[in-house]
């Protein structure tokens, strides 16, 4: 949980010529920021909200985790023949 000097820092980051790409997590709703007396979505200062992009998120879906996993299993498998053909001087 971040509070208001935390904020301010992230504020003149984003400001600057270099920006960081910033990301973020909560699910708290309307509340308190920390540090202050005032409440805001997620905690978040409105002048930084305004200035963030939104993404609202859905729990995965048996199919998505199935299909996650398949992919996993893929890379995995793909990267362990890789490994065992570079270990064993094939090429």
């Amino acid at each position: 949980m971040l509070d208001i000097e935390c904020f301010s820092f992230l504020n003149r980051a984003l400001e600057t010529e270099l920006e960081p790409i910033v990301i973020m997590a909560s699910n708290r709703g309307m509340t308190r920021i920390r540090g202050t007396k005032y409440k805001s979505p997620h905690g978040i200062p409105i002048d930084l909200l305004d200035r963030a992009l939104i993404i609202s998120t859905a729990a995965y879906q048996a199919e998505d985790i199935r299909e996650i996993l398949t992919i996993r299993c893929v890379v995995a498998l793909s990267l362990s023949l890789s490994l065992s053909s570079c270990s064993s001087g094939r090429r």
